[in-house]
Order: structure tokens, then C-alpha cells, then sequence
């Protein structure tokens, strides 16, 4: 049972794009009506105050009670920095490896992207696992938005 789950900043976007919408609506329809947990970093709202009004609109709209915050310490530097370091992604792809490293040390059940290049990628979902398994870490879940929930009846 999915309880925690920490969104990259390319779902909120995708709630208003043509090619994703169809999933990304009922997606965060699905944690409202589930009372789910959203993992929100710092890092997330920076990036989302940088982009179109709509899209920090749906941001806000979260009510609160169904945020957990977390923080970048040194201890998701690090981590992060031993993705790049082992080349699962490159330099210019840290701050989605942030975004992995915090899903992964906050515990989250799933981080959920729509980014293909340098998250939901089968190779890099690997590379990440083994970084964590070989640290003492758990492994990190990561999917699309249209894979976390069953729509069969809509």
C-alpha cells in the first residue's frame, strides 16, 4: 500500500500537458481521495515558483495535511553525489539525482516523474538501486504517474 510518494516537479507540469494530462489528472485526483502522503522539497518549490502561475496554482491547491517536507542535508548531497560520481547520469542531472537521493532517504514508497531521459529510465533505475543497495540504503521505486494507481474502472 502506496503511503508516501514524493513527485518530481515534471508531474505538476504534466497535469496541464496534451501528451500527459490523460494520466496526470486522475493521478492527483487518486492521492486526494486516498489522503496520500506528497514528499515536497524545498528544492521542488523553487523550481515550481519558476514556472506558469497554473502550474504553482495546482502546487498550492495540495492541502497541507497531505504534505510531509523535506530537507536537503549533507546526507542527500552525498548520495546524490555518488550517482554522478558512478555515472548513472551526468553532472548536469544532479538535481534530479536530489530529487532520487531525498525519495530514497525520506523512505518515500514511490518517486514519481515523467522524466524519461534521466529518472524513469530503466538503466539509471539500476544504477540508482545499486548506489543505494551497495550504501545501506533502500531501493527507490520510480515510475510514471499512469503506473501507480488501478483506473480499470473509469
Amino acid at each position: 500500500m502506496i503511503k508516501k510518494i514524493y513527485i518530481d516537479t515534471s508531474v505538476f507540469g504534466g497535469y496541464f500537458d496534451k501528451e500527459f494530462e490523460k494520466e496526470t489528472i486522475p493521478f492527483f485526483q487518486r492521492i486526494l481521495e486516498k489522503r496520500i502522503i506528497i514528499l515536497i522539497s524545498e528544492m521542488l518549490g523553487l523550481e515550481l515558483y519558476r514556472a506558469p502561475e497554473y502550474i504553482l496554482d495546482l502546487f498550492e491547491s495540495i492541502p497541507e495535511d497531505l504534505i510531509e517536507r523535506v530537507e536537503m542535508t549533507d546526507e542527500v548531497k552525498v548520495l546524490a553525489e555518488k550517482y554522478i560520481y558512478e555515472k548513472v547520469v551526468g553532472r548536469t542531472s544532479l538535481p534530479d539525482c536530489q530529487h532520487i537521493a531525498m525519495a530514497t532517504i525520506y523512505k518515500a514508497d514511490v518517486l514519481v516523474s515523467w522524466n524519461f531521459k534521466h529518472i524513469v529510465n530503466l538503466e539509471q533505475i539500476r544504477g540508482y538501486n545499486s548506489i543505494n543497495f551497495r550504501e545501506g540504503y533502500p531501493m527507490i521505486e520510480i515510475r510514471t504517474p499512469k503506473e501507480i494507481f488501478n483506473y480499470e474502472n473509469e
